[in-house]
């Protein structure tokens, strides 16, 4: 361009490049629209020669069936140029679609590219006629619609008898989810019945409201974020119209644009006709057999369905199908009679899920008749909730079964239950009119009293002559009362039967007129014996009872006051030849709180300490007085220069010639000899000492020894050591350490962790850190310590 061909500077150099931007969009769109016309034009010619060459009609003939068959689908003639060349087309489609010049998809459920509408629809066209189900259909459809509506998800769900709707097909749901929304009563509120019930899509593109609005499939919560509905027009094997809603879910937030509007309606349109050749939503009509039996049933009072098996491919009975019903019969959804018709059992009635009522269905299919147990059922008479009990029984009739439900009759059962009850509780009702003199008693009450019913029933006035005669005052007076004034009595009275005394209950209450005159009486008469006699031996356990604690107390007492006599405690620690000693006894917390353990700590004449631990077994008199018998023969024998090892032999000697031969006992003697720092210690068959030196904790090596009073020959030994100052020994018995059901070796265990990390001192901080809870036996400790320095 030369210096005189440039455009003047300002605004007409913008707006010349704005200008020439329209022009080139207007014939952009132009060119489009004209590409769309020739390939439709070319797929129009390409169906009409398809027709031509297959029915040798005429191109005018061709074009009016066309137009007749896209008129009959409610389909545009492009769509039904699509179905037709799809159903001409060989089973495997070619390399490249020669209209679009595109390369067609090597199998039907491949995903294309992004497509027009034009495209999107050949393309679905050619597939659809490829599909077998269903179920293939819904794949199809998400594979062509997933590029341009972006489709995450595919329902179909058909119209059932009933209102109800069943899940045909779907792609991209799992069949989890698939099984949970597959059968779906007539809710309120559900997208796809709406659809179906006006007849126009239900767009929903606002997931906040449409939650409040519907009942949303949604697995997780905000999976699918918009979801179209539309109604796609089928016909059934009867040539009525019915219905399947087609469902298009998508991840993402946004609307429907008009073009993606217009795809999904033309998609419904082309799904039509295939859902019809495949006959997804055709029920079989009605057999001569089902009218027959439904005409029979229509006369029936009571409830009772025909039901058709539904097996699955390998014959196992999945469902069942109502052919007929009676007009009693009704389902969890308040149907009735022929509104079941139609309808599968599982969805009708689910308790039949449960496993003994399936089994005698399929044993009823092979032959043998099934009659199930009684169950309760609640159901609303006269605005009262009433349970009444029905049987169920199935026999086959054909290639069916016949089931009915049995009620029991309300009064039979009532009946039968007063008689359960006036049995179970041992009472009878009995009646009296004083106006005609007649009385009524129930069986039971001839029962209670012992009497013929042949002989009949006692006048009101009478049975005071049945009782006892201490008893008749009381029971006559009340009856006098009764019939004079009315009001009620509640009297105990006894009569005799054979040799038995019975205790008996007579509760009745008077029927006044109106002027006030006593007409009739009721009641009932009621044995007390068994609980008489519960009473009076409950009266004699208690007495024995407190018998038996009065010796109890008596007995602690006297063993508490023996036990401190014996066995005084002092009130703190002592000093024995240099040694600091701390004692500790504590009782068991059941039983008689004194038994078998003691100590001694004393000094001897030489200026040596004696320190003694022993536990006999058992608790009570006998053990205190084993134990006194022990203590007091154990610090004698050692006074008087008896070696420890003799002590305990004769000892064990004494315990085997006593009065209880059976008692045994544990014991540890120990002797100190303080110029030395010395102590020589031997026992018998007792739990060993706890040495504390420099912050270590040790149990010392036993010498031989066995129990007193086991063998009448035992070994007994002896072993010393040296004390060192800020020493620790502890003397103790197994109560300190034993606890039930737990290892010796772990109590001696815990018993050195605690000396270890018990807070040094008193001995009351290690008797905490050890015993818990309730005590089962004696406790008693000697906490021996060597001072450090002579002031200590």
């Amino acid at each position: 361009m030369t210096s005189e061909q440039a455009p003047p500077v300002g605004t007409g150099a913008v707006a010349e490049p704005a200008a020439l931007a329209k022009v080139v969009s207007r014939q952009r769109a132009e060119l489009d629209r004209l590409r769309d016309q020739v390939a439709a034009s070319a797929v129009v010619e390409r169906a009409k020669g398809a027709l031509m060459a297959t029915t040798g009609c005429s191109p005018d003939a061709a074009q009016e069936a066309l137009v007749r068959q896209a008129r009959a689908g409610s389909r545009t003639l492009l769509e039904e140029c699509w179905l037709t060349l799809g159903a001409l087309m060989p089973t495997v489609p070619p390399a490249v679609d020669p209209v679009t010049e595109l390369p067609a998809p090597a199998e039907p459920r491949t995903s294309p590219a992004p497509p027009g509408t034009a495209e999107t629809l050949g393309r679905l066209g050619t597939a659809l006629v490829h599909v077998g189900s269903a179920q293939e259909l819904a794949g199809a459809l998400l594979d062509h619609l997933a590029p341009g509506v972006g489709a995450d998800a595919v329902l179909m769900y058909r119209r059932r008898p009933g209102h109800g709707l069943e899940l045909i097909g779907y792609a991209g749901v799992d069949a989890t989810l698939a099984a949970q929304w597959h059968r779906v009563p007539p809710l309120s509120g559900f997208a796809p019945l709406e659809t179906l019930k006006t007849g126009e899509p239900r767009w929903l593109e606002d997931f906040a409201r449409d939650r409040q609005d519907y009942r949303l499939i949604d697995e997780p919560p905000g999976r699918w974020l918009s979801r179209a509905w539309l109604p796609v027009a089928t016909g059934d094997a009867t040539g009525e119209t019915t219905g399947v809603a087609l469902g298009v879910l998508r991840g993402q937030d946004a609307v429907f644009g008009p073009a993606e509007r217009e795809l999904l309606r033309a998609v419904a349109r082309l799904c039509a006709g295939r859902l019809t050749a495949l006959g997804a939503p055709a029920e079989p009509p009605p057999s001569g057999f089902s009218r027959t039996v439904q005409t029979v049933l229509d006369a029936l009072p009571g409830a009772a369905v025909l039901l058709t098996p539904l097996r699955t491919a390998i014959g196992e009975v999945e469902d069942y199908r109502i052919e007929a019903a009676s007009p009693n019969a009704v389902d969890i959804l308040g149907r009735t009679g022929r509104e079941l018709v139609g309808s599968h059992i599982l969805e009708s009635y689910p308790s039949v899920a449960g496993e003994s009522l399936w089994q005698g269905y399929l044993k009823a299919l092979d032959g043998e008749p099934y009659e199930g147990e009684p169950y309760v059922h609640e159901e609303v008479v006269a605005g009262a909730t009433v349970r009444a009990a029905y049987s169920v029984r199935a026999t086959r009739l054909g290639d069916g079964l016949l089931v009915t439900w049995l009620r029991h009759d309300l009064q039979e059962r009532q009946e039968q239950r007063l008689a359960d009850m006036q049995r179970l509780g041992n009472l009878g009702w009995a009646n009296w009119n004083l106006i005609t003199r007649q009385v009524t008693w129930s069986s039971q009450v001839y029962t209670i009293l012992g009497r013929d019913p042949g002989r009949g029933a006692v006048a009101l006035d009478l049975l005071p002559d049945l009782v006892l005669p201490e008893d008749a005052h009381a029971l006559a007076r009340a009856v006098s009362e009764l019939a004079r004034t009315g009001g009620s009595f509640d009297v105990p009275f006894r009569i005799r039967t054979g040799n038995t005394v019975r205790h008996l209950r007579a509760v009745a209450e008077g029927v006044t007129a109106a002027d006030g005159m006593v007409v009739e009486v009721h009641g009932f008469v009621q044995d007390l014996t068994a609980q008489r006699s519960a009473e009076l031996a409950l009266v004699d356990s208690e007495r024995a009872i407190l018998m038996q604690r009065g010796i109890l107390e008596a007995e602690r007492a006297l063993a508490t006051r023996l036990q401190h006599a014996l066995l005084p405690l002092p009130s703190g620690p002592v000093r024995l030849c240099g040694l600091r000693v701390e004692v500790a006894y504590l009782p068991a917390q059941v039983e008689v709180h004194v038994g078998g353990d003691w100590f001694s700590a004393i000094e001897l004449p030489d200026d040596s300490a004696l320190f003694v631990v022993g536990d006999v077994a058992g608790h009570g008199v006998d053990a205190v007085a084993t134990m006194a018998q022990l203590r007091f023969t154990a610090k004698g024998m050692v006074t008087t220069g008896s070696s420890l090892t003799g002590a305990l032999a004769r000892l064990n000697f004494l315990l085997l010639h006593s009065r209880d031969s059976q008692s045994t006992a544990t014991l540890v003697l120990a002797r100190y000899l303080p110029a030395e720092r010395r102590l020589v210690w031997a026992q018998a068959g007792h739990l060993p000492p706890l040495l504390v030196r420099a912050g270590e904790v040790r149990r010392l090596d036993r010498p031989d020894g066995m129990l007193l009073g086991a063998s009448a020959d035992p070994v007994y030994e002896s072993a010393e050591f040296r004390l060192e100052p800020g020493d620790r020994l502890l003397l103790y018995t197994d109560g300190l350490v034993e606890r039930p059901g737990e290892d010796i070796d772990m109590g001696l265990a815990r018993l050195a962790e605690a000396v270890r990390t018990a807070e040094p001192g008193t001995l009351d901080a290690l008797l905490a850190a050890m015993l818990e809870g309730e005590r089962r036996d004696d406790v008693c400790v000697l906490d021996i310590r060597v001072p450090v320095t002579d002031t200590e």
